[in-house]
């Protein structure tokens, strides 16, 4: 997801989006752990997703 698709969302897609992305990580984790994925950095690009959506909205709370 590109930043400037982010900025676009509300706080609550924000909140579900966060959520759902935690939830796929977790998931990828643990099926990499028992058969290693093709491309692991697959969980990278969501980490840093997710950490892009985090930053987002503590930017929005600072700012309120």
């Amino acid at each position: 997801m590109k930043q400037t698709e982010i900025a676009q969302l509300s706080d609550a897609d924000l909140k579900g989006k966060i959520t759902l992305f935690e939830e796929q990580m977790g998931k990828m984790k643990v099926s990499h752990k028992v058969t290693p994925m093709e491309n692991p950095l697959q969980i990278r690009s969501l980490r840093k997703t997710i950490a892009r959506l985090k930053t987002e909205l503590t930017k929005r709370n600072a700012q309120a």
